[in-house]
């Protein structure tokens, strides 16, 4: 089959190809599925689980990619709640062998059904972005109606999600981000916006959770922001800043297959858009990669036409 591969971690993007690999097998609890769509995320090669195994033990050549929506081909014994021919969409685990490829090897509770009316590339646009704004506000978050959240990159694949939720669940959000993005983080939902490069965070009032996807300087002005009792929630890794009288929290997205029903079910009907920027071929994938431009929204890559 053909994946799209990387084997030197210090070349970058640039050591991405286009390669022939070995069709992966079912092991127990396992589903092969043959990947329509895959997500891409750009800090994928600065994740050690790209280099290593939970052993610490090199594994390159690694498949890129973690998000697929495509269709089941094979159970792994004791595999229950899917089958063959079935349409899914899921959260590939951070140490296998990704989802920019023709097959993957996926275990089976990392998926859910993606029904017949939401188009691959929308499935394979969701469970990093979704799962990250779910975890992140509901779960570490801990979001009431009536709260306020500040939202960072809130045009971002994250940051639109994050609104959305958010207002749905009666919060008031203001998003952040460059001048350019305002038009889209508005039209998302954000009720209000902070251009990062010329307002100042000093300016908003106090908020009850921050949502942070960029960290450094900007984390630790969020952090002053947080009312008594509330949260900085980040994904940037362990926080820099914590509030004064708070919690801050970072964590790393999991595969949840409850939390993807819920994600999806509001796609389909209409509380939840997604934020899809770049749509590459396979054979156009690494040149996408590669791009110079910046890439906006979320970028997916179709296996199949």
């Amino acid at each position: 089959m053909r994946a799209i591969v990387v084997t030197d971690q210090a070349a970058g993007t640039a050591g991405m190809t286009l390669a022939e690999r070995p069709e992966p097998s079912a092991a127990i609890n396992d589903v092969v599925v043959e990947v329509q769509a895959s997500g891409y995320v750009p800090t994928e090669l600065e994740w050690p689980s790209t280099w290593t195994d939970r052993a610490g033990r090199d594994r390159a050549p690694s498949i890129l990619g973690h998000e697929l929506a495509g269709v089941v081909t094979e159970l792994g014994y004791g595999t229950t709640g899917l089958s063959v021919g079935q349409r899914v969409f899921g959260l590939a685990d951070w140490h296998r062998d990704g989802t920019l490829a023709e097959y993957v090897a996926i275990e089976a509770r990392n998926v859910a059904p993606l029904p017949g009316d939401v188009d691959f590339t929308v499935g394979a646009s969701l469970p990093i972005s979704g799962l990250t704004a779910w975890q992140g506000l509901f779960q570490h978050g801990r979001l009431q109606s009536g709260q306020s959240v500040l939202a960072h990159g809130a045009a971002g694949a994250v940051g639109t999600m994050v609104t959305q939720l958010a207002r749905e669940f009666g919060a008031y959000v203001i998003g952040t981000g460059r001048a350019a993005d305002r038009d889209k983080a508005l039209d998302f939902g954000a009720h209000e916006f902070v251009d990062l490069a010329n307002d100042s965070l000093d300016d908003v009032g106090p908020v009850d959770l921050v949502f942070d996807v960029i960290g450094g300087d900007v984390q630790k002005s969020s952090a002053a922001r947080i009312k008594p009792g509330g949260t900085l929630v980040t994904v940037v890794g362990p926080p820099e800043a914590r509030p004064a009288d708070g919690l801050a929290i970072d964590f790393v997205v999991e595969a949840d297959r409850g939390q993807l029903t819920e994600i999806v079910q509001r796609v389909r009907d209409g509380r939840l858009r997604t934020n899809i920027g770049t749509v590459a071929t396979l054979d156009d994938a690494v040149a996408t990669f590669n791009s110079t431009e910046r890439l906006k929204g979320k970028t997916i890559v179709r296996l199949r036409s």
